[in-house]
């Protein structure tokens, strides 16, 4: 094992986390040294940032130092997969000891009895936990911002927003103070926070990662998945989120530099959004489209214009399955003033809303998503940008400003212009959780300004190796 001072900060830096994984698993790295160097980008970097809501530094180390204990009295081939690797939660998800806001000042927030399902996952796989990272109020937005903590920030420009709703988690990856995280998405959270913050996410397909699975998700929207650098890494990552024997033989991260036999990709703009939200396409998410089209050539895939139909009642449904959740949320009722207007706004309807406007909202997206699905099946796989716009300013969705690096004592948006808003922002996200289809988003193009801009991947079911395996293609070229 190194000792403390064998591997400086600059080479761990350096490391991608399956570089990282495998300095942890071969002794030339202790999990202590890791863990300290992370905590320290952390402290060093989350004052300006505002990635995470509470840092867990004292159990982060006693962790650390029992992973380096395990590994002392055991076997290289015993260790778990991520043996001593850092992650952090985003503040949705519950770890032991530790209080999930859910991103509310609405709630009380008292330590979680137990981990959750995907920490305790991904901590029998041997990660170490260093936190909880910022989220929209109960992960409801496409940008991190709340009444708990300051906004999170955008690494590449502070004034801009990282997204949401795993927009902490994407920061903290952007910036350094994590080599990976899990995320989760039921709308779009991993996809469009990656394509703001130039990460790979992939958001896996329905069922694929049982620990990512929402309690309260009726129409079964929610799903975990990777934020990483590189797809070699995502591929690290899901290898420990998805159960062994549902992974490809010999698993995501074996495979990933495989190249896919040529695929024929179906390029389309449309969008379910678009005719009661229509959107503008900034010239920037089109340059991403047009380089990730001929990335995709140069790779020996043919990429041809789709032409796609949703259902325009599509904005009605989705809104009220989205929302339902947060209309039986346990909030005592002199807490309620503490909410968001746009979660007071549609809590306020979800409450209104019968039992039976939702089961027929239900009904509409499961034939949605049988329609949807028949008409991508005509490609092997279906190209968009990941969003429709640059990263928005902070504050630009609420109406609010955060110039200050403080969160606000009062929202000045209204609630229907902020949700509007987001779907013109990311109008090609939500309609995947409805099918169920697993998608990525791959960082492919800078701006003048120094802002990332990604392309969407949508595949077949069971088709995520296939998109890491693009998007591993997309870094070769």
């Amino acid at each position: 094992m190194a000792d403390s001072t064998s591997t400086s900060t600059d080479s761990i830096a350096a490391l991608t986390a399956v570089g990282l994984r495998d300095a942890l698993a071969g002794g030339e790295l202790s999990a202590v040294e890791s863990t300290e160097h992370f905590l320290s980008v952390i402290e060093a970097q989350n004052k300006h940032l505002g990635a995470f809501i509470t840092v867990t530094a004292d159990q982060a180390l006693e962790d650390a130092r029992a992973a380096d204990h395990r590994y002392a009295c055991g076997r290289r081939e015993d260790l778990p997969l991520l043996h001593g690797m850092p992650v952090a939660f985003k503040d949705l998800t519950d770890v032991a000891g530790v209080p999930t806001t859910h991103g509310s000042a609405a709630l009380e927030h008292k330590p979680a009895p137990e981990d959750g399902a995907l920490a305790a996952t991904l901590k029998t796989q041997g990660v170490i936990s260093l936190g909880k990272t910022q989220v929209p109020e109960f992960g409801l937005t496409a940008y991190s911002e709340n009444r708990v903590a300051p906004p999170s920030r955008n690494p590449h420009s502070l004034a801009r927003s990282s997204g949401g709703s795993s927009g902490g988690s994407a920061a903290a990856v952007a910036a350094g103070m994590v080599p990976f995280a899990p995320g989760t998405d039921g709308g779009g959270s991993i996809r469009i926070p990656a394509g703001a913050c130039g990460l790979v996410g992939l958001k896996p397909g329905r069922g694929l990662v049982p620990s990512g699975a929402s309690a309260g998700d009726a129409a079964k929207l929610v799903v975990a998945g990777p934020l990483a650098h590189t797809a070699a890494d995502a591929a690290l990552l899901l290898d420990a989120l998805v159960p062994e024997q549902d992974r490809p033989d010999g698993g995501y991260l074996a495979n990933v530099d495989r190249a896919p036999e040529p695929l024929r990709i179906g390029m389309s703009l449309d969008s379910p959004w678009s005719r009661i939200y229509p959107f503008h396409i900034e010239p920037e998410a089109m340059d991403a489209l047009e380089l990730g089209r001929s990335l995709l050539e140069k790779a020996g895939h043919s990429v041809h214009e789709a032409d796609v139909r949703y259902d325009n009642r599509y904005p009605e449904a989705f809104t009220a399955a989205w929302t339902a959740g947060v209309g039986s949320a346990r909030i005592a009722p002199r807490r309620e003033a503490l909410l968001t207007p746009l979660t007071r706004t549609f809590r306020r309807r979800a409450q209104q809303r019968s039992a039976a406007k939702v089961n027929e909202a239900l009904r509409f997206l499961r034939g949605f998503e049988h329609d949807t699905v028949a008409q991508y099946s005509q490609w092997d796989l279906i190209l968009m940008p990941t969003l429709a716009q640059t990263p928005r300013p902070i504050g630009w969705f609420t109406g609010g400003g955060h110039s200050s690096g403080q969160w606000p004592s009062e929202w000045t948006g209204d609630a229907d212009e902020d949700y509007k808003r987001q779907c013109e922002y990311a109008p090609w996200s939500s309609m995947v959780n409805v099918c169920g289809l697993p998608a990525i988003s791959i960082p492919v193009h800078t701006t003048e300004g120094g802002l990332p801009m990604g392309i969407q991947l949508i595949g077949r079911m069971g088709a995520e190796l296939q998109l890491l395996q693009l998007a591993a293609a997309l870094e070769a070229v």
